[in-house]
């Protein structure tokens, strides 16, 4: 492809991909052509990120243990011991084609700060930019509910926002999303292009290996907080990890056609194509188009501080306020005390909270126990709590106790009531990102 772009590309690979789920034996046929993909796409200019998974299954297999424990602590040791192992065998993988790879371990907390944030983008950048791969996993050894994304779906959504990838791939045991189970439904339908995550109508039966976290329905969350961050997301068959290269041809065709003046024509369509493991983004384009769903991405995407507050955070409750401040904070005005109705949690200075329209009717717990509940709470992009509309989140200048007390006040109330005042806003406008008024919706 003449004129080609250079793009970042986020590869997500889940243990099914990796492990096998019966012997635990690294799947080495697909783990070489992960590699042969990645090297070809950096050899075309690309930068390339791996979020991979498979720490516990190759810890499982190094200690001969034959059934996943169920206690947190012996999984973390499993994790410590199978990391090793995972890092060293892409390293390994790598090295036969004299491509270096780098390790990143995350958690939400390594995040939530956003000086660390920074560092972390800052490290990405720099590892991006002298050719090297990261590979990025959950820092399984240290998580626990409260600092964990939850699923490595979820991480690599966040991972892509972080580099401001122009592709994330969410790799998995099928060919794309179907409208039934195509196991059991053999009128199920492919669904092809998705140009909106939160309407679409599909199957999301499976629910991951017994190795794993995630299933489909992750999937569909990744795909909502990447689109959100303007980077296209394909999910696509993990044996076929050639799929990738012609599939970003294919796309980047479109677009260069979609972008061409109308009086020249667009290169027809074949089928004398085959997809390649090795082939090139700027070989002529594949028309054998691998099957695949893909989600369009944002057109107005959110990205910096404000992805960071929404999705890098985890938010310790919630407060409630009137229309007039929902008015005013899409005005980008700060959120002062006198529109707020309600408060919920026990949260600290300087945490995440949501911001709701209405009042409160149910209690948010500060730490949710429940993963894949707070990886789907925390990043499709809008809650409904007891009826009411999440809108936004915000990082909050008063603790819950002292919200509670000067809700409702004026501003130049606040030193009475509390004996200080340390800002005439409970959440400066800097510290708060608002959703976008389309993925608002009434609850039922």
């Amino acid at each position: 492809m003449k004129g080609h772009k250079n793009l970042t590309i986020v590869i997500k690979l889940g243990t099914s991909s990796i492990v096998d789920e019966n012997s635990h034996e690294p799947i080495l046929s697909i783990l070489g052509l992960i590699v042969e993909t990645a090297v070809q796409l950096r050899k075309d200019g690309n930068r390339v990120v791996i979020v991979s998974s498979g720490a516990v299954g190759m810890g499982m297999r190094r200690m001969d243990v034959e059934k996943k424990p169920k206690d947190l602590p012996s999984i973390q040791a499993l994790a410590a011991v199978g990391q090793c192992k995972l890092i060293n065998l892409w390293d390994n993988l790598f090295s036969q084609l004299r491509q270096p790879v780098a390790q990143i371990l995350l958690t939400r907390n390594d995040i939530a700060d956003r000086t660390q944030y920074l560092n972390a983008q800052n490290t990405f950048s720099a590892l991006l930019n002298r050719g090297i791969i990261p590979i990025v996993n959950e820092n399984d050894t240290i998580a626990v509910a409260e600092i964990k994304f939850g699923d490595n779906d979820t991480l690599s959504a966040i991972t892509a926002g972080m580099v401001q990838a122009d592709y994330l791939f969410l790799m998995t045991d099928v060919d794309c999303l179907y409208t039934k189970n195509p196991r059991t439904h053999p009128d199920a339908e492919a669904i092809e292009v998705v140009e909106d995550v939160s309407s679409i109508v599909a199957d999301v039966s499976s629910s991951g290996s017994s190795l794993g976290t995630g299933g489909m329905s992750t999937k569909l969350v990744a795909a909502r907080l990447a689109t959100s961050a303007g980077v296209t997301t394909v999910i696509t068959r993990s044996s076929k990890p050639g799929n990738v290269i012609d599939i970003v041809r294919h796309v980047q065709t479109l677009k260069s056609v979609a972008s061409e003046p109308p009086s020249r024509p667009a290169t027809p369509l074949g089928d004398d194509c085959r997809p390649s493991p090795m082939s090139s983004l700027n070989s002529e384009p594949c028309h054998n188009i691998p099957l695949h769903t893909r989600f369009l991405p944002d057109p107005h995407p959110i990205r910096d501080r404000r992805f960071w507050l929404l999705h890098g955070l985890a938010p310790h409750g919630a407060i409630y306020i009137d229309e007039g401040a929902q008015h005013a904070l899409l005005n980008k005005a700060g959120l002062l005390p006198v529109g707020i109705i309600d408060v919920e949690g026990n949260f600290a200075q300087q945490e995440a909270v949501r911001i709701v329209v209405g009042r409160s009717h149910l209690p948010v717990p500060p730490n949710p126990s429940n993963l894949s509940t707070q990886s789907a709470h925390d990043h499709i992009g809008v809650e409904e709590l007891a009826g009411n509309l999440e809108v936004g989140r915000a990082l909050v200048n008063y603790s819950a106790t002292e919200i509670r007390r000067i809700k409702g006040l004026r501003s130049s109330e606040i030193q009475g009531m509390l004996g200080y005042a340390d800002s005439e806003y409970v959440a400066l406008r800097e510290n708060i990102s608002m959703l976008k008024k389309e993925t608002v919706k009434a609850a039922s």
